[in-house]
């Protein structure tokens, strides 16, 4: 009688948790259903299928790619292979399969698949993407920027975001099975033996050295951006500060720049109090909490894009071939490149204050209890 109030209890609770406090149950069919879609996609440009959307021949800036080499005859078959793999490999996962060393290949495999897709294949492009669309938000009734935004929105751009996805399901289902396998909640991480670097207090602490890196960094990019608009050649060449003065490329740099510096605002308020309680000059929303999700989200993806876009630039750096890629700068343009190569720093440091965060806010497990 006992045993089976207990259970009608467990279903009440998994019944009444909303679908994202469910995400480990589903994530890992997640995972498999975008392996075998993207699979069968590798399987038609496999077959002479158009889309295919890395390499010279289908990418006009492949030169940013780590697959600019890439072709569909090739490309295909093997997109085919590790999407039917990748699938079976997410079900074993969300299954709990595996024990001993089959359990570390299948962890392994999953978090390099998640790593790639994240943080291997996409490049600065998407970063550009996601920060240019309020600024031609805020200027299409001006006509201000002069060009089309769609027109940089290419078929490659937006497989980078497909990638994405398939990678931030891939890193929950690595979580998610990685968590059962060792005893802990699939939800929250925590077990019996839970280490108290995770408890708020110690969060909150490491997490300000983390904050006080996330907005260093994109200030000190901005600061370079606004001298041009300003008329400084901080850092480049007369030349080259002549040259994009002429077509006004240091205005649309300032309004990067002011999206990088209400970014560092911004991430200040995963250690101040209006982060987690909506100020008072907030209408209809002062003094309400804050959903965890409204702050971690958008840092998260933001971490993202920027680790992305500050690997391409220093994977072009160490090949010698940044200046392929980008004809316009020059050696003694140090300002025009020094700022992004200390992106990956940024990304790392916003992805650690958003998991301070995260630790602070989460509370009570409403899976194990535990909190």
């Amino acid at each position: 009688m006992a045993e089976g109030t207990a259970n009608m209890t467990t279903d009440t609770v998994r019944s009444t948790r909303r679908w994202w406090q469910r995400w480990p149950d589903w994530v890992g069919y997640a995972a498999a259903v975008w392996s075998l879609l993207y699979g069968v996609l590798g399987m038609s440009w496999a077959l002479g299928g158009a889309g295919f959307p890395f390499g010279r021949e289908n990418d006009p800036q492949a030169a940013l790619s780590v697959l600019e080499g890439a072709q569909a005859t090739t490309g295909g078959p093997i997109i085919a292979a590790l999407g039917l793999v990748g699938a079976l490999v997410a079900v074993a996962m969300a299954r709990t399969w595996g024990r001993g060393i089959i359990r570390a290949v299948l962890r392994a495999f999953a978090w390099v698949v998640a790593a790639t897709l994240v943080l291997g294949i996409p490049d600065y492009r998407l970063l550009m993407a996601v920060a240019y669309a309020p600024i031609f938000l805020l200027g299409a009734p001006f006509g201000w920027p002069p060009a089309n935004f769609f027109d940089v929105i290419t078929w490659p751009v937006v497989n980078q975001f497909v990638c994405i996805t398939g990678g931030l399901c891939w890193a929950g289902a690595a979580l998610a099975y990685q968590r059962r396998s060792s005893d802990a909640c699939a939800s929250c991480g925590r077990a019996d033996d839970s280490s108290d670097w995770t408890t708020p207090v110690n969060a909150a602490r490491w997490g300000k050295w983390a904050v006080a890196v996330a907005v260093i960094i994109p200030l000190l990019y901005a600061a370079t951006r606004w001298a041009w608009a300003l008329g400084i050649p901080l850092g480049i060449s007369q030349e080259f500060f002549r040259e994009g003065q002429a077509v006004g490329l240091w205005w649309a740099g300032a309004a990067l720049a002011t999206v990088a510096i209400i970014g560092a605002l911004l991430t200040l308020g995963l250690v101040q109090q209006w982060g987690e309680i909506f100020p008072r000059w907030i209408p209809i929303l002062a003094g309400r909490r804050v959903p965890p999700g409204l702050a971690i989200v958008p840092a998260l993806l933001v971490a993202i894009l920027v680790t992305t876009a500050g690997l391409m630039f220093v994977r072009l750096t160490l090949l010698g071939a940044i200046s392929e890629s980008f004809t316009f700068i020059d050696e003694e343009d140090w300002a025009a490149l020094a700022p992004e190569l200390l992106w990956p720093f940024w990304g790392v440091a916003l992805a650690a204050a958003t998991l301070a965060y995260y630790y602070r806010r989460r509370g009570t497990c409403v899976r194990c209890g535990r909190g």
